[in-house]
């Protein structure tokens, strides 16, 4: 299907999953099997040399993940995509074919609490690093490259603080320095934004939150523009160069702009094996068919929500994009003109300890540490996601002492603001 020929919301339903041929099947078959038989030993021969496209064994492909693989490729305007076992899994297996010993990354302070851990702590043990920048000013990107710079990393939403990135400013100090720009794109999602369009090379996703929408999946994926020049500059052998585990195959010779998505099966699959379970592409597979009904509601909630926090005499202010007095409102109309999403932060008066109380003295909210389920959510980051940090780093990545997080779901919104007022209460009485 051509997402010039349909609308997004048809999309959502069908990309990647036609009637199933063999059965007639309306609904996509979870293929829960390790290996594929082959025609012969011609037939086993192409796949494994890559002459042919095939399933061989399910660390590598499925037909279950091809087909949501599929699907997230059309609905942000990509042209290949690599689902894997998590988010997390999917920044690894995003970075793996452009990073070696000594290479850098330079990525937002506005990120993830885990992100930013997997950055500083992780990455070194592979050799990488990570310069970490406030994102607030693109010229920050520009600042940090050195020669070993290999990529950008910025969420175009940032969890937790509901912070914009200005992906187009940063984009174009990207393609300047001959790098991709890779773009967490959870919190916003293809139905808010679609950062290819601004000029993203890669999306992150973890496919866990919004994409499946029902908090029972664990899921990442990697979906490459393809627009990208692997070859441009000699930075990336990995994609451009001989590939001595394919008998010298060039991906980017051979596979054009499809080369990076079939390194990321063909080789980060294969060695570093962070797949996706096809029960759990499945369960996102049918999540995505509702997901712009409940993006939409999620960020109506949202906006009613931070309205009622922000004229609270208990709140210190409110962090949500779609409040004309916040800083990164007219970012949010350019990039997220359907809604500002649903994660946002709020400050209570009293720090610390009155975070903890009002997450201790929720009902209707759920206190854990997940975003984008249909139910409500609220978490204190500082003792959570976040507590790795240290106070300023904490501080920096919006998840200081006095901060709490909510991820609004789909219920009524009265009820949403009933349990959110009667827990302030208690936490100030």
């Amino acid at each position: 299907m051509s997402d010039k020929t349909y609308g997004f919301e048809t999309l959502a339903v069908h990309a990647g999953a036609a009637p199933d041929p063999a059965t007639g099947a309306r609904a996509l078959p979870i293929y829960q099997t390790t290996a594929y038989a082959f025609d012969d030993a011609d037939h086993a021969a192409a796949l494994f040399n890559l002459q042919t496209v095939g399933f061989i064994y399910s660390r590598l492909t499925n037909p279950t993940n091809a087909a949501l693989e599929t699907r997230l490729a059309t609905l942000e305007r990509g042209r290949g995509c690599t689902v894997t076992a998590s988010g997390h899994a999917a920044q690894v297996l995003a970075a793996f074919p452009l990073m070696s010993p000594g290479a850098e990354i330079v990525a937002s302070s506005r990120l993830y609490g885990g992100s930013l851990q997997q950055m500083r702590n992780t990455y070194p043990k592979f050799g990488w690093s990570a310069k970490i920048v406030d994102a607030d000013q693109p010229e920050n990107f520009k600042r940090a490259v050195t020669a070993n710079t290999k990529a950008f990393f910025i969420e175009s939403l940032a969890n937790p603080g509901g912070v914009v990135s200005d992906i187009e400013a940063i984009a174009r100090i990207a393609e300047a320095t001959g790098v991709p720009l890779l773009v967490d794109n959870t919190l916003a999602t293809p139905w808010l934004c679609r950062p290819i369009d601004y000029g993203a090379t890669l999306i992150v996703h973890s496919t866990t939150k919004f994409l499946s929408g029902t908090g029972t999946s664990m899921g990442g994926a990697v979906v490459d523009s393809g627009k990208f020049d692997w070859a441009n500059g000699g930075k990336f052998p990995s994609l451009a160069g001989p590939e001595p585990a394919y008998h010298g195959l060039n991906f980017f010779e051979t596979f054009g702009d499809m080369a990076y998505t079939f390194h990321c099966h063909a080789v980060g699959l294969r060695d570093l094996g962070p797949s996706q379970a096809p029960f759990n592409a499945w369960i996102t597979m049918l999540g995505m068919e509702s997901l712009s009904l409940r993006m939409e509601r999620h960020c109506a909630n949202a906006q009613k929500v931070a309205e009622f926090l922000a004229g609270h005499p208990a709140v210190a202010w409110v962090n949500y994009a779609g409040l004309p007095s916040n800083k990164y409102h007219q970012l949010a109309r350019k990039y997220l003109p359907k809604g500002a999403g649903s994660v946002f932060t709020f400050g209570v008066k009293g720090g610390y300890d009155v975070g903890v109380k009002v997450v201790d003295g929720v009902n209707l909210f759920s206190h854990l540490a997940n975003i984008g389920d249909a139910k409500s959510l609220i978490i204190h980051p500082a003792s959570t996601t976040h507590r790795q940090l240290t106070d300023e780093q904490r501080v920096a990545a919006g998840a200081g002492p006095d901060v709490l997080r909510l991820s609004i779901g789909i219920e009524t919104v009265d009820d949403i603001i009933a349990d959110l007022q009667q827990a302030l209460e208690k936490a100030t009485s």
